[in-house]
């Protein structure tokens, strides 16, 4: 014990880049790595759901009809999910570090153009298109901080990283009345400001771990797609994150439409829900930790399903919020649970497997404001949206167990054998 404390510290003396630990049983993680993606994370979601937050506003000047209010909200999405594999790539190939200065410093074009010329529904989709690549951050900061940490602590270290989603929160408590102050369009010239500020701290603290060899051979990476539990994966994601982030963009429209609140009642009211699952995401990574990904993801698909159903009967505005905020709270577990899997699933390949399963579950983030709107549009109700989500949780929770039925690894699926 007492010679590997001593290597431990002669390790630390030799390099001042690893000087910092957090202890993880016997090994050790890297706390201002951990610290730069959970900061990468956080400001690319607030970026990420930013015209969400400002719909309201961009909608009354620009005259939009619900399905359009619906995909304005929803193409960053999609372009975030979309980025998110070739970033991922990037990350194994290059490292997280680099990818991620790249990604913050990107995102200076789209705030921009948002600022200074976006006037029209067109423009304004444009440029939320070029905003969604800091959706893109998740196969970044996620792979960064994980290859830092131990399989044991795996639940632990991307829940934290992961909780970057709190950016939604920020946005939806700030970007509405920051707008009723500057206007719309200058939101997105003082989200400059911390945009700057998060790429200096990335710069200064985020460290790569060189003792893990960053390429994956093609070979792997062809291995990788060919593997069934990765598309699983991506399902289970799709109605998890899908739901989380979808849900957190377009709840102001749906609050101001359905409910007839001010637009800074609506942000409030979204940040109460998108807050409930940005903090339970690290809790369903640590409940994981103890019971399994696998176990908790089947319980709160249920609750999930539940939260939907309820919400389709359009109740009063405070049921309504309880309900949302409970759903929220599945949606955050079940985003922890699958990632708690993952890294151990696909150890060496994991920028690949987070890029690949973040961009087509963020799909369901695309679905779902697109499915709300237009549905609103075609049959007159929100209720009949929240109907068709409630049947595809309820799918999930039905593949999911005949999954477990089948395949006895998947109960345990931290001991599958990882790809190589």
């Amino acid at each position: 014990m007492k010679g590997r404390s001593g290597e431990r510290g002669s390790r630390r003396t030799a390099d001042p880049r690893r000087s910092t630990t957090v202890k993880t049983g016997a090994r050790t993680g890297n706390l201002p790595t951990l610290i730069a993606c959970f900061m990468h994370f956080d400001l690319s979601f607030m970026l990420w759901v930013l015209i969400g937050s400002l719909g309201v506003f961009a909608s009354q000047d620009l005259g939009l009809s619900p399905a359009q209010k619906g995909w304005l909200v929803a193409v960053p999405i999609l372009s975030g999910s979309i980025l998110r594999i070739p970033l991922g790539l990037l990350s194994d190939r290059v490292g997280g570090r680099r990818a991620g200065i790249a990604l913050l410093a990107f995102l200076f074009v789209p705030l921009v153009l948002g600022w200074l010329w976006a006037d029209s529904f067109s423009s304004l989709l444009a440029a939320g298109f070029l905003l969604g690549a800091g959706g893109a951050s998740f196969a970044v900061a996620l792979p960064l901080a994980s290859r830092w940490y131990p399989p044991e602590r795996q639940g632990l270290a991307m829940g934290i990283a992961a909780a970057g989603n709190s950016g939604t929160v920020v946005t939806n408590l700030l970007a509405p009345r920051l707008a009723a102050i500057v206007g719309w369009h200058g939101v997105f010239g003082l989200a400059m400001i911390p945009l700057a500020v998060v790429l200096l701290a990335f710069v200064l603290l985020a460290r790569e771990d060189s003792s893990r060899s960053l390429v994956a051979p093609a070979s792997g990476t062809r291995q990788l797609l060919r593997a069934p539990d990765l598309w699983w994966f991506c399902a289970f994601y799709a109605v998890t994150f899908g739901g989380y982030v979808g849900l957190s963009s377009f709840l102001p429209i749906f609050f101001r439409d359905q409910y007839q609140v001010t637009p800074l009642q609506a942000g409030y009211l979204t940040a109460a829900a998108a807050l409930a699952g940005s903090v339970a995401r690290p809790i369903g990574g640590i409940v994981a930790d103890r019971v399994g990904g696998v176990r908790l993801l089947s319980i709160v698909l249920v609750v999930v399903a539940g939260a939907y159903g309820l919400a389709a009967r359009l109740p009063p505005l405070g049921a309504m919020v309880g309900i949302l905020v409970a759903g929220m709270l599945g949606l955050g577990m079940g985003n922890g649970a699958v990632f708690q899997v993952v890294p151990q699933r696909f150890r060496r390949q994991v920028g690949a497997a987070t890029g690949i399963i973040g961009a087509l579950g963020g799909l369901g983030g695309f679905a779902l404001p697109t499915l709300l709107g237009t549905l609103k549009q075609t049959s007159g109700s929100f209720g009949s949206g929240f109907l068709a989500l409630s049947v595809a949780a309820v799918s999930a929770v039905v593949a999911l167990r005949v999954l477990v039925g089948a395949r006895e690894q998947w109960p345990a699926a931290a001991e599958v054998p990882e790809i190589t």
